[in-house]
């Protein structure tokens, strides 16, 4: 039997179960509501997988390890940082948001919560946030488009062009169909695949090397850099890779997640889960990244593929060290980072051209079913450009994710914390902020500078939020009367 034939029959069997997910889903969304957040009705467990597979995407597996292989140490920060935001997003902002959104008109979306927390009658908001998700989502998408098809012509050996179709064609399929109930389902499953994978790989990886004392010899041997936990971008790297973290507060994929529990206190206990998970599985792609220089040292005749790019150091790994079973196992994992990764972003992406734009300023007494069927063609649309923007056959995944992390988390993230815990925030502040945060991530990248564009987007964003808000007129009675509503709704939740 061919080695492509075990890889093939698990693939298969993985990505029709997927879409089957998605049929089923599809049979479960009755109204709008259902299609973009599910009616809120996921418990802990859900809410908790769900919120981590859509955040890791191709990038854990296969960027973060290929950092680590790359540089060293040093890139590990950038994990230490992911931790740090994450606990503080579940801690400080999931309960509130999740009541805020429902006290606000019921809103679906991040844009919509804007415009109703601002009472923003003119929809600036509404149209300018949209703007900023289809602009850095489209990067986004493209980056989980990327990862798939690196995937996909790595293992069966087919040209890049063609494997960017098969790489998105199943994502594409069931979020049609399914939307955020399909979504969250079947990022359950990816989620459990990828912790499974990505805490077999480097124990293997580990224990081919002879056990953790030799392999750490083994890469001093080819680099001592690697050990560095500063490395040679100094300080300013450090500072770079702990501020990914940031980003956490301004994901509308990952906000979505929170919006959609069935209740406040569901949160504390996603929150365990969800962090737990993000642990293990960080963990497990740093040590594959970073073991794997050991291993490959040992066995440079293998190395050629990660040396080319380094990016494929798990894929590599997979295939070198496990039965062609297992590792069709262990590649489906990849599969499952970006599909749960891409198929959130492209219903988010859909969420606002259809709530925000069509029913926005269209057609806003549009009914359930008009709304489902053009949410479904806004997802095709955009699962298109994003294949477009990544037809480049040199397109590396981590460059992608952190330029789009990065436009999200200065864009959003101050605008999202500050409205949710101070009630002098105005309409105008909130427009300023998400405006130089997005501006600033853009501009900044021109500079050359080595220091993230999040840090100072953050920054700018924030200083432009407090003083343009503080210059204009307070917001009116109603406002902050649903502001004090929340915090003592919280309060008496015990959140």
């Amino acid at each position: 039997m061919n080695v492509a034939t075990p890889l093939f029959v698990t693939f298969a069997g993985y990505l029709l179960l997927m879409i089957a997910i998605g049929f089923w889903a599809w049979y479960r969304t009755k109204t709008f509501d259902d299609y973009i957040l599910g009616g809120r009705s996921l418990g802990s467990y859900v809410t908790a997988l769900s919120a981590g597979a859509s955040d890791m995407s191709g990038w854990l597996l296969m960027g973060l390890p290929g950092a680590l292989y790359l540089t060293g140490a040093s890139e590990a920060w950038i994990a230490i940082g992911l931790v740090m935001g994450a606990y503080l997003n579940w801690r400080f902002v999931a309960g509130p948001l999740r009541l805020y959104t429902e006290r606000t008109h019921n809103a679906l979306t991040l844009p919509d919560y804007f415009t109703h927390r601002f009472e923003d009658r003119q929809k600036l908001l509404r149209v300018i946030s949209a703007l900023v998700i289809l602009v850095f989502f489209a990067v986004y998408c493209a980056s989980g488009i990327v990862a798939g098809a690196r995937l996909f012509e790595s293992v069966f050996g087919i040209p890049y062009a063609q494997a960017l179709w098969y790489g998105a064609a199943a994502t594409i399929l069931y979020t049609l169909f399914g939307g955020f109930l399909a979504v969250s389902w079947t990022d359950m499953v990816q989620a459990t695949l990828m912790i499974f994978a990505l805490l077999l790989v480097p124990i293997i990886v580990v224990v081919s090397n002879g056990g953790i004392g030799p392999s750490l010899a083994l890469i001093e041997q080819v680099d001592p850099g690697h050990l560095d936990w500063i490395g040679a971008g100094g300080i300013v790297a450090v500072i770079s890779a702990l501020a990914w973290g940031f980003g956490y507060f301004g994901q509308p994929h990952i906000l979505a997640r929170f919006m959609a529990a069935d209740s406040v206190r569901t949160i504390p206990r996603a929150r365990r889960i969800g962090m737990t998970w993000m642990i293990l599985c960080l963990g497990g792609a740093l040590a594959t990244g970073f073991f794997g220089v050991a291993y490959f040292s040992a066995n440079s005749g293998q190395a050629g593929p990660v040396d080319a790019n380094p990016e494929r150091v798990f894929i590599v790994l997979s295939e070198l060290l496990f039965n062609p079973w297992v590792a069709g196992i262990l590649l489906s994992a990849i599969l499952a980072a970006v599909m749960s990764t891409l198929s959130c972003q492209l219903l988010v992406c859909s969420s606002a051209l259809t709530e925000d734009f069509y029913r926005g300023f269209l057609r806003p007494k549009a009914g359930h079913r008009e709304l489902v069927w053009i949410g479904r063609l806004m997802v095709l649309s955009i699962a298109l450009l994003a294949i477009w923007i990544a037809r480049d056959p040199d397109s590396r995944v981590l460059g992608l994710v952190a330029y789009a992390w990065a436009g999200f988390g200065a864009a959003f993230g101050p605008v999202v914390v500050l409205s949710l815990f101070w009630q002098r925030m105005t309409r105008n502040g909130a427009i300023a902020g998400i405006v130089t945060g997005a501006v600033t991530v853009v501009l900044w990248k021109f500079t050359g500078s080595a220091l993230y564009e999040m840090v100072p987007g953050v920054i700018v964003a924030t200083i432009a939020i407090v003083a343009v808000s503080l210059l204009g007129r307070a917001p009116s009675q109603a406002v902050q009367a649903t502001h004090q509503q929340v915090r003592l709704a919280l309060k008496e939740s015990g959140y």
